[in-house]
């Protein structure tokens, strides 16, 4: 029985550890994203700073990316970009592998 509680517990350390990462790449992204979504609205450094955190935030809406895509969507229409939700998409998938790379660097 030791041998299975000692699996079991390993299983759930891994799990948790994967969770943790999971969450790390994805505010890391975000906050790539919310840089760069601010470069494409020409903010200053202040606004960009704000813009970032508020990008973050926007991800504890639902489950999912829908939430920060939805959130850089409107605000980059209402700045009069012309960044469509392709490109938003594209961004993402962009920022979720250099967020990958970044935090794989810093270990």
């Amino acid at each position: 029985m030791t041998d299975f509680d000692d699996r079991r517990r390993g299983e759930e350390a891994k799990y948790a550890m994967d969770e943790e990462t999971a969450f790390r790449v994805a505010a890391r992204r975000n906050r790539l994203l919310g840089e760069w979504a601010a470069g494409v609205m020409g903010l200053t450094d202040e606004e960009t700073d704000a813009y970032k955190k508020a990008v973050v935030q926007a991800d504890f809406e639902e489950a999912g990316d829908e939430d920060v895509i939805r959130k850089l969507l409107g605000d980059l229409t209402a700045a009069d970009t012309d960044v469509s939700e392709s490109d938003i998409r594209t961004k993402l998938e962009e920022m979720t592998v250099e967020a990958k790379r970044q935090l794989m660097s810093d270990s």
